[in-house]
């Protein structure tokens, strides 16, 4: 009769290479962040407000009588807002993770531009990434993977799944050239949500 073999460094050299596999895959796609939040909350840039910038004043001699004057409107300046603004707007979709919140850009009193993102919350995740884009926000699974067909750029990791929190641009970034903005995941170039900026 014949005998069966069992041969143990074959089946310590499988095993080894399963325990391997495991690893390599849930370093990857991480699961546990799904059931993980990192809270986010930042001092968000209010609309209006103004920067102080002191009126220019001249020193008149009390002896001196001082001339009559006409009131002109003050020319129009071109320079940085006296004030911060919001120039466009959006609230998230979702896309492969339920996503809510909204997006906004913002102009500072001091010209620089920040994107604000208040009441987000979405799903944890691997290599997710904060992306203007310039292209058009499509509910669904169509939408999921198109931000990166077009002119995109990568503003930083995400900070947080949940809460309130921002992002500046970079000077040589003109938010006029973007219309969206998505929580990709750039691990698996897909979009979690997406909101569409408009013009306010």
């Amino acid at each position: 009769m014949g005998k069966s073999i069992f041969r143990w460094p074959v089946a310590w050299a499988a095993l080894a290479s399963v325990v391997v596999a495991a690893a390599l895959g849930l370093s990857w796609f991480q699961p546990w962040k799904l059931f993980t939040d990192t809270y986010v909350d930042e001092a968000l840039p209010g609309a209006g407000t103004t920067s102080a910038v002191p009126a220019p004043t001249t020193a008149t001699p009390a002896s001196a009588t001082p001339a009559p004057t006409t009131l002109a409107p003050a020319p129009a300046s071109k320079a940085t807002p006296a004030a911060n603004e919001i120039l466009a707007a959006g609230t998230f979709v979702t896309h492969e993770h339920q996503t809510t919140g909204s997006a906004e850009i913002h102009r500072l009193a001091n010209g620089r531009h920040q994107l604000v993102l208040r009441d987000l919350k979405t799903s944890n995740g691997p290599d997710l990434r904060v992306w203007l884009t310039d292209q058009q926000v499509i509910r669904g699974t169509a939408g999921w993977r198109v931000f990166d067909d077009g002119e995109w750029v990568e503003l930083a990791r995400l900070k947080g799944n949940r809460g309130n929190q921002v992002y500046d641009l970079p000077a040589s970034v003109d938010p006029g050239d973007f219309r969206s903005v998505s929580i990709w995941c750039k691990r698996f170039s897909v979009s979690f949500g997406a909101a569409e900026l408009k013009s306010t």
